[in-house]
């Protein structure tokens, strides 16, 4: 079932360096939300910071409340590995195991997870790469290396590993930024189809994807070089790009900035 995520103030540091500085958001379940805003404001860190990623570098902590259903997930009794399963991410650039077929890419968090039943692997490769668009291009060489696939297909199959293990949220950190034109849209087709089933947030520096694909948009900035990122507009993206209420919202919109 698709998740609710609320953030209540939060903050994110490395070290010393505060990354993002009270930001507070509600995404609907079966929603799509997009994050814009220039290079270097936080938009990436704070989507980590909801499945916890931003916690593999040194000295990174949040301030703040993150809960997912009300479940805050930086209650101290809360288990990462379970935080991580329950919310899925896709990277920037695609990264299948590079020594593993597209079937083993695929089921491999099932297999770390414990599940060993041949026939229930295969049931859920096969709908995982469905639900992926990716199972009529590759059901005939599911042993082949996954690394051998194009950077289209290769994103949809990380986008299949993601979805086997039944996440409620999926993240995606520019997940068509390294793609052609004709990926980018595979991929923008897929994220319609999958927010039926999940809860998903896009950060994206495409505009125009942001407007195509997204129920809500948030704008994140920052004052200058070296401040932390802050919220500056969150609102239904038809608002957003047509009748933005804050002015610096409006100047990235058009282009004065970014």
């Amino acid at each position: 079932m698709a998740k609710r995520i609320e953030a209540s103030n939060v903050s994110s540091y490395y070290g010393s360096f505060k990354a993002i500085d009270s930001i507070s958001m509600t995404v609907e379940p079966k929603t799509i939300t997009a994050l814009i805003g220039p290079s270097g404001c936080g938009k990436s860190t704070f989507l980590r910071s909801i499945n916890r990623m931003h916690e593999v570098l040194p000295n990174a902590r949040i301030e703040g409340r993150l809960t997912i259903d009300e479940q805050n997930i930086y209650d101290p009794d809360v288990d990462v590995t379970a935080v991580r399963r329950l919310i899925g991410m896709v990277f920037q650039r695609p990264n299948p195991f590079p020594t593993m077929s597209i079937y083993e890419n695929v089921v491999a968090g099932l297999k770390l997870n414990g599940v060993k039943k041949k026939s229930l692997l295969d049931d859920a490769a096969e709908q995982s790469l469905k639900s992926a668009n990716l199972w009529n291009e590759v059901k005939d060489r599911l042993n082949r290396p996954g690394a051998g696939l194009s950077g289209g297909q290769q994103q949809r199959l990380c986008i299949a590993r993601t979805i086997a293990v039944e996440p409620q949220v999926v993240l995606m950190d520019e997940p068509c930024s390294a793609l052609d034109p004709i990926s980018t849209l595979a991929i923008e087709d897929l994220m319609f189809k999958l927010k039926d089933r999940f809860t998903i947030i896009i950060v994206t520096h495409n505009m125009q994807q942001a407007a195509r694909v997204s129920d809500k948009t948030g704008f994140f900035s920052i004052d200058k070089t070296g401040d932390p990122g802050r919220l500056i507009e969150y609102d239904d993206t038809q608002k957003i790009f047509s009748n933005p209420t804050q002015k610096k919202t409006e100047d990235y919109i058009t282009g004065r900035f970014g």
